[in-house]
């Protein structure tokens, strides 16, 4: 059965794309932690991300580097914090967040409860 996130990527479920090349994606995370935070991912679906061979992983890096440029340039912030968590979804994927201090990557915090409308407006700013 394929992942929510190979549904994604087959256009079955509608996302808040901000990025997207031949092998990787980036979308809005629809419980974030902060505006901007967005999940990048292969789209080519594997549960673990150090299950990624060198080269893909690499070139996954540089795409979630383009992502992480256009997120800051959207939400001017201290860094754009990134994180790999991969126990919610089984689809290897990368989280990247706007932060200014390092609680504001706490996971256990409250998700930020945005409309569609606000989704849309975020995602079009990053994508500029």
């Amino acid at each position: 059965m394929a992942s929510l996130f190979s549904k994604i990527v087959a256009g079955e479920i509608p996302c808040y794309k901000v990025h997207e090349s031949e092998d990787f994606l980036a979308f809005l995370d629809i419980m974030p932690l902060k505006e901007g935070h967005a999940l990048v991912i292969p789209k080519r679906e594997t549960d673990y991300i150090f299950d990624i061979a060198d080269d893909e992983l690499g070139r996954m890096m540089i795409f979630a580097k383009e992502v992480a440029v256009k997120i800051k340039k959207a939400f001017p912030c201290n860094r754009i914090g990134i994180t790999v968590i991969g126990l919610e979804v089984p689809h290897a994927h990368i989280h990247l967040i706007p932060i200014n201090q390092l609680d504001d990557m706490n996971f256990s915090k409250e998700k930020l409860q945005l409309s569609k409308e606000q989704l849309q407006k975020i995602a079009s700013q990053i994508i500029g």
